[in-house]
C-alpha cells in the first residue's frame, strides 16, 4: 500500500512558499500527487494564518480543501497525554505526533527541535534530504 504521510503546517507553509531545498520540493511533489493528510490541527492553523499577502491565504485554504483532514480518533487524546508528559510537547505538536503515531504515519514538518524528541516517531524533515532519500 505504500507510505501513509501527515504533513504538518510547517511542511505545507514551507512546501507552498518554495521555500525547502529543491530536493524537499520534490519529495513533496511525490508526496502530493497521491494525495495529502494533514491534522485538524494544521487546518485549524492553516485557516487563520495571517501572511504578508492575502492571496496566499486563498492558497493555504485551497491545500487544506484538497486535503485529508485528519480529526480526533480512537486512541489520540490518550496518546497526546502520553506525548505531553514524556517529550513536553506544545499541545498542537503533541496532537500532530500522536496523530501521526496513531494512524502509523510518517510526519513531513520542518520542525526537528520538537519532532525529534520522540524517538517512536516516523520524520522526515525535506529540508534535511539527501539524494538517497529521493
Amino acid at each position: 500500500m505504500g507510505e501513509k504521510y501527515l504533513i504538518d503546517t510547517s511542511g505545507v507553509i514551507k512546501y507552498l512558499t518554495e521555500t525547502f531545498p529543491v530536493k524537499g520540493l520534490l519529495f513533496m511533489d511525490e508526496i502530493l500527487n497521491k494525495g495529502s493528510n494533514i491534522s485538524f490541527i494544521s487546518e485549524i492553523e492553516l485557516q487563520v494564518w495571517n501572511p504578508e499577502d492575502p492571496d496566499d491565504l486563498k492558497v493555504y485554504q485551497s491545500f487544506v480543501s484538497e486535503s485529508t483532514v485528519v480529526g480526533l480518533q480512537d486512541g489520540i487524546i490518550q496518546e497526546t497525554i502520553r506525548i505531553r508528559k514524556y517529550y513536553k510537547l506544545k499541545l498542537p505538536d503533541a496532537l500532530i505526533v500522536a496523530t501521526a503515531l496513531i494512524n502509523d504515519m510518517t510526519l513531513i514538518a520542518d520542525n526537528d527541535k520538537d519532532f525529534m524528541l520522540v524517538p517512536e516517531l516516523k520524520y522526515i524533515n525535506p529540508k534535511r534530504l539527501s539524494n538517497t532519500e529521493i
